[in-house]
């Protein structure tokens, strides 16, 4: 039931005002759904380069030798490599796959996380804003409009993902702009198909969009607020305008998101596990890929923190325990990142199932996994390992091991995937005299393009 909000008394109203401005004001609007007030209706993208891009972070770090094939020290092909057990999934994908050591982020203090600087590539730690926008923000920007530019989804225990379904690690649209991860499937699936289910997720989605519009017609009454509690609260304004706004988008193309909402079953309410939930998160994420609704996925396992809990794949073990475990050949982290795998496939799968232009949706995808942890907890970020999966119609190599020389930032590599999408530039969130420390070059990573 909704509180009849603008019949309470004027002290009450003004409380309940200030209340939100200072509490949980700060995650709705841009904070959630980035660039939601400029985006578009679905639309075809432009031809050249990827048209879609998806992050994977794993957490605890990504040791090479989970993912390099046993003998290989130098650049060269994969196609008589046999991949090591734990992403042994992507062995019939192996002409897709370019699997990079040698990229560094010294400079990013990646110890038990680098957090919004493993996006950024800027130094970053525990409770620190980010100091600039992430490359998966900075790419939503630049590739085609869609309905939602960027949609982050984040994975943990089923204690952390229920107790705060919203936490922001890893991705950011701006210095002091944190965009915060979905880790409730409900309260995704309400937020992108509950305008076309039916039953009980059409009655909470009702209701939510209920209470926006009376808590907007509330903000809108003049003389409640004290000046500096409007500036606090003007984002929080703008946030519910921005999700009224992503509603009336939704509702205009519901007709096409029937053919892409996933079926919910019992794994939404009634979770055994949390891999229950990361399983609906992941099939929310690539039904909102596959429908247009954004061209841009984060998906933060671990959610960009030195916590985590895979029960449900037969991993007692959980948090911070993980990050202080030799990977290679380890049991356990066998068997997350043979589940990670697992989930790549299934994108692959599900994206190679949609005809796009002459081709497929997987055809003109970028999937970029690797950690924020560098390759390990209490790291120093020496190598920063990353495996790339799709070659955008030529234009990364593809198939392939790629050994650099340890003296390029992760930076180079977000420069250029915004290359590849037109954007210029030779650096990424990294000055001059940052460079002349950390950077041995300058311009795109040559050595992983076509």
């Amino acid at each position: 039931r909704l509180s009849p909000l603008l019949d309470l008394p004027m002290m009450t109203r003004r409380k309940t005002l200030q209340s939100l401005a200072a509490g949980f004001g700060a995650t709705l609007g841009s904070s959630l759904f980035p660039g939601i007030s400029n985006a578009a209706s679905l639309k075809p993208g432009v031809s050249g380069g990827p048209k879609r891009v998806i992050f994977f972070m794993q957490n605890q770090g990504f040791e090479p030798g989970t993912c390099i094939p046993d003998g290989m020290r130098n650049s060269g092909s994969l196609a008589k490599a046999k991949l090591p057990d734990p992403i042994a999934a992507l062995e019939p994908f192996k002409e897709r796959l370019n699997i990079i050591s040698g990229l560094h982020g010294i400079h990013t203090s990646p110890s038990h996380s680098a957090f919004f600087g493993a996006l950024g590539g800027y130094r970053g730690s525990d409770g620190v804003p980010p100091s600039a926008a992430t490359i998966d923000y900075e790419l939503s920007k630049a590739l085609p409009e869609t309905l939602l530019p960027h949609l982050c989804i984040g994975m943990d225990s089923l204690e952390n993902m229920k107790g705060k379904p919203t936490v922001a690690n890893l991705s950011a649209s701006g210095a002091g702009q944190p965009i915060f991860m979905h880790s409730n499937p409900n309260h995704l699936y309400q937020t992108l198909y509950g305008g076309i289910s039916q039953g009980e997720i059409r009655k909470q989605h009702e209701a939510r969009s209920g209470m926006l519009d009376r808590i907007g017609e509330l903000a809108s009454k003049g003389g409640l607020l004290s000046e500096g509690d409007k500036r606090r609260y003007g984002e929080f304004v703008q946030g519910f305008d921005d999700m009224s706004g992503l509603r009336e988008r939704l509702g205009k193309v519901s007709d096409h998101l029937r053919n892409f909402a996933p079926k919910v079953d019992a794994r939404y309410q009634s979770p055994e596990f949390e891999t229950d939930w990361h399983d609906t998160l992941l099939d929310l994420g690539i039904s909102s890929l596959k429908s247009g609704i954004t061209n841009v996925l984060t998906i933060g396992s671990g959610r960009g923190e030195i916590f985590g809990s895979w029960k449900g794949l037969g991993v007692e073990q959980q948090g911070h325990n993980l990050g202080h475990m030799t990977q290679k050949d380890n049991p356990i982290w066998i068997k997350i990142r043979q589940y990670n795998s697992r989930m790549l496939v299934k994108i692959m799968e599900e994206l190679e199932s949609v005809p796009e232009g002459s081709g497929t949706m997987m055809d003109n995808t970028l999937i970029v996994y690797t950690s924020n942890n560098a390759d390990k907890q209490h790291t120093n970020g020496a190598n920063w390992p990353v495996m790339l999966l799709g070659n955008c119609d030529g234009i990364f190599k593809s198939g392939c091991f790629t050994q650099l020389d340890g003296k390029r930032p992760i930076n180079a590599l977000y420069a250029t995937i915004l290359r590849s999408v037109g954007v210029s530039g030779d650096r990424f969130n990294m000055s001059d005299k940052m460079a002349k420390k950390f950077d041995s070059g300058s311009g795109p990573l040559k050595e992983i393009l076509a």
